[in-house]
């Protein structure tokens, strides 16, 4: 083998093991990269899960900021409505008591009139007597029904406005409940004789004595239960073959007690629902109510510590959920 072929067998021996390694080079680079890239990816798609997450976190806490401060807006409204109204029904109250005092004086004024009036009655002024007699008679009773139903407007919108200041003593709820059921029904039915309901109880029996204000909570039991039998009172007088039920539950969670009142009246419509703890607001005709019962009975739950919700169905009927801890922080 000459010099000239052993030199080119070098070099072609040198160049095959320059472009191996230049290959094998390649190879590593790319596979080296190519992990390198997926290492990076993996971090890419790590931090974007965690910007994700305090974006998620972020918009959750802006959330609960808001509906903060939307309750605590309200709360401020309500406090100011409170002052407002405690001032107005003061205001009014005196007068007030001024026109139902001399409206029942003056009735009384005019029964001794009409028995001084009887000799005079001749047959001339006989029928214009009666009927003035009558007339007088009429305006009397009205101005002291509405001085007694604004009266009665008075004292509810004083009520609401105090600030609670009774004392928390140890009170059987299903007892509470059941008495103030019973104080509802006939309060109704002395009102209308034709009212009858059907009353299911289920009294959670675990429920023992808690400390509340219970002459406050009775007054939340009493206003849900009778809106209850107004509801199915009302839907009993257009649907004839309609059975009024009215049904309270009591169950003992684990730090609170939930009291569940049902009714299968109409329910209630949805535009009202945003509006139906609002004081004031009444679905009732003219006369029939002031719009501060669910108001109150709102404030007496809340100043408990507790809550109240309800769930409706037009046509089926509505559920008031009511609940209270069986350790109430005054």
């Amino acid at each position: 083998m000459s010099n000239t072929e052993s030199s080119d067998i070098i070099a072609l021996t040198i160049f095959g093991i320059a472009t191996i390694a230049l290959l094998f080079g390649f190879i590593l680079y790319f596979v080296f990269g190519y992990r390198s890239k997926q290492r990076d990816n993996q971090l890419l798609i790590s931090q974007k899960a965690e910007i994700d997450l305090q974006k998620t976190t972020i918009e959750n806490t802006l959330s609960e900021l808001k509906a903060a401060q939307k309750l605590l807006i309200q709360s401020e409204k309500l406090a100011s409505l409170g002052e407002i109204t405690a001032g107005i029904a003061h205001e009014i109250q005196n007068p007030l008591n001024f026109v139902n005092n001399f409206s029942e004086i003056t009735n009384e004024l005019f029964i001794d009139l009409k028995n001084e009036l009887k000799p005079l009655q001749t047959n001339e002024n006989s029928n214009y007597l009666e009927e003035l007699i009558s007339d007088i008679e009429g305006n009397l009773t009205k101005i002291n029904l509405h001085g007694n139903r604004a009266s009665n407007i008075v004292k509810s919108m004083l009520l609401h406005s105090r600030e609670n200041s009774g004392q928390l003593e140890s009170t059987d709820v299903n007892k509470l409940i059941d008495e103030y059921l019973r104080l509802a029904y006939h309060g109704l039915r002395a009102q209308d004789k034709s009212f009858n309901a059907q009353m299911n109880t289920q009294f959670d029996e675990k429920i023992t004595p808690i400390k509340l204000m219970a002459q406050d909570i009775g007054r939340v039991f009493l206003n849900i239960i009778t809106n209850a039998f107004q509801a199915v009172n009302d839907k009993s007088k257009i649907i004839t073959d309609f059975s009024p039920i009215i049904k309270i539950t009591t169950q003992k969670l684990d730090s609170s007690i939930e009291i569940l009142v049902q009714d299968n009246g109409f329910g209630i419509p949805k535009a009202n629902l945003d509006k139906i703890f609002q004081p004031f607001f009444t679905t009732k005709p003219a006369g029939q109510g002031t719009g501060l019962g669910l108001s109150l009975a709102y404030d007496i739950v809340k100043a408990h510590g507790g809550d109240i919700t309800l769930d409706t169905i037009e046509n089926e009927g509505t559920t008031f959920r009511i609940t209270l801890p069986t350790e109430i922080k005054k």
